[in-house]
């Protein structure tokens, strides 16, 4: 019997996706004894069982099941003389169905790096989503967003921008399904935004409060 992602290639044209993660050595404390591919729809959700070493020093069987789509990348273009943001405003299905009023969310451009380096997929996502050529480019900080479950990494940038580098109107790939508008904000209003609601996502949360401590807006204007 072939399995579609480890025998033969999935929907992606991906096989061996059942080997990820059996050969960590790393952490002498953790000893990986089967990987199993639970969904390769799009992303892969895996369980994995290992043992497990106790600070008491017990040894215990666990599973976990992991959500890897990737790592992606995120940027926050701001313009420093205006002091303003550009974002984006788009509908997002997993906050709708978990309370969130319509599912649309204000939010840094971003994406999955789909190969590319980092700093490319997010020249490349500022591009499609905002419709900015990014001139030099400033890596913030690494960060695991979710986890307890995910595996995505993201790694977060900061750019200036003037309306001279706004090429294009944005809005996406409209072949991905994508129907992105973009908002351009007062720096102080989309802070604000992040204690009162109107800001909602993690990773625009961060950047913002970044650009407000060690950022283009950490001084008095």
């Amino acid at each position: 019997m072939t399995t579609p992602g480890i025998d033969v290639p999935d929907a992606r044209g991906r096989t061996g996706l059942d080997q990820i993660g059996r050969d960590l050595t790393g952490n002498s404390d953790v000893v990986i004894r089967d990987v199993e591919l639970l969904a390769t729809a799009w992303h892969v959700l895996r369980r994995t069982t290992f043992d497990y070493r106790h600070a008491d020093g017990r040894w215990t069987r666990e599973q976990r099941e992991t959500y890897d789509r990737g790592d992606g990348a995120t940027i926050l273009l701001y313009d420093p003389d205006r002091r303003t943001v550009l974002l984006a405003r788009q509908f997002r299905f997993p906050v709708y169905v978990n309370g969130h009023p319509d599912g649309m969310l204000v939010e840094a451009a971003a994406g999955l790096l789909d190969g590319d380096d980092p700093a490319g997929a997010i020249r490349r996502e500022a591009a499609e989503e905002l419709g900015v050529e990014v001139g030099e480019l400033e890596h913030v900080f690494g960060a695991w967003m979710s986890p307890g479950s995910v595996t995505e990494r993201l790694h977060f940038y900061a750019a200036p921008y003037t309306p001279a580098s706004r090429t294009t109107a944005g809005g996406g790939v409209a072949d991905e399904g994508e129907d992105i508008e973009a908002i351009e904000l007062p720096f102080d209003e989309a802070l604000a935004g992040t204690t009162d609601g109107r800001i909602a996502d993690a990773k625009t949360i961060m950047l913002l409060q970044w650009a407000a401590l060690h950022g283009p807006f950490g001084k008095p204007a």
